[in-house]
């Protein structure tokens, strides 16, 4: 029989990922929570997941969290006459929402390969997204053709579910840091008179360059675009993530605590944002005031 591809959840990043498949020449089914109106060209979409899981060998994830993964997994394994082999989730879901899903879909005899991606949509369309995936070698192999399916920068990072949600939590901690970093240099530099585009040019030339400089700067803020693809409300859901990960590995999160503390004070404050307007929050472009500085909880 052929192989059929099912792919579930088309948001900004979703869409890009279907259509790539498609576009590898791979025949796709899609499902979306929100109906078929992002459906790709080419692919066929279907009212329900349980169409889907009989119909398609491999089903591939793209949801926002954890709780979105698991349901959508849960309705995989109990479809009765179920095709699907294989979950390749590409969903950001933390370490112990990985572990716990991969085990309860080997019960049913379904492998689950961790699979989370960055780069952007920006990325998903040139290709180059990173797919940093971990799983059983068997379970890897299996789905091999569908990863480079999906982008042609593809990492294993090891051989159990969770490991790649590490690579990826921390890869976005990162990621968060330097770009709520650079946003209050930018603002005091630009605060004594020094343009943006002028202390851009300088500091992606010198030493304190970094992706939030060459590309969330240069091409959202400065233009004040902010049209990553990307919400603010992920990336503080990102970065509670990777505390998460930390504490449960003993690791330290002073740095991770106040990041964290930020991000949450952003998503709260203007929830639904593209996150490069993080810069706008905290130099208080969108509205002159000064505020209170954020004190990490201990407790969280």
């Amino acid at each position: 029989m052929t192989r059929v591809i099912g792919f579930v959840g088309l948001g900004n990043m979703g869409k890009e990922l279907a259509t790539n498949l498609v576009d590898a020449g791979h025949e796709v089914l899609t499902h979306d929570a929100a109906g078929g109106n992002r459906n790709p060209a080419g692919a066929v979409f279907v009212d329900n997941i349980a169409e889907l899981s009989r119909r398609a060998t491999i089903a591939v994830l793209s949801l926002p969290d954890g709780s979105a993964s698991r349901s959508v997994c849960t309705a995989i394994a109990r479809t009765p006459r179920r095709r699907v082999t294989h979950v390749l989730d590409t969903s950001t879901v933390g370490l112990d929402a990985s572990r716990s899903i991969a085990a309860f879909l080997a019960a049913d005899n379904v492998g689950y390969i961790d699979a989370p991606v960055s780069g952007g949509v920006a990325g998903a369309r040139a290709r180059t997204l990173a797919v940093m995936y971990s799983g059983h070698p068997d379970d890897c192999l299996a789905v091999a053709e569908v990863i480079a399916g999906v982008s042609d920068r593809r990492f294993l990072v090891g051989d159990e579910p969770g490991m790649a949600q590490a690579v990826k939590l921390a890869n976005n901690f990162l990621s968060a840091t330097a770009l709520a970093a650079t946003s209050e240099a930018v603002a005091m530099a630009t605060s004594a008179g020094v343009t943006m585009a002028t202390l851009l040019e300088v500091i992606n030339a010198s030493s304190g360059q970094s992706a939030a400089s060459t590309d969330k700067f240069v091409n959202h803020v400065l233009t004040e675009r902010y049209a990553s693809g990307f919400l603010n409300t992920l990336m503080a859901k990102d970065v509670d993530l990777y505390l998460q990960a930390a504490r449960s590995q003993g690791s330290s999160t002073r740095v991770g605590d106040l990041t964290n503390a930020i991000w949450t004070e952003f998503a709260r404050a203007e929830p639904g944002t593209d996150f490069t307007r993080i810069h706008a929050h905290l130099s208080n472009a969108h509205d002159g005031l000064e505020r209170a500085p954020i004190i990490p909880d201990p407790l969280l």
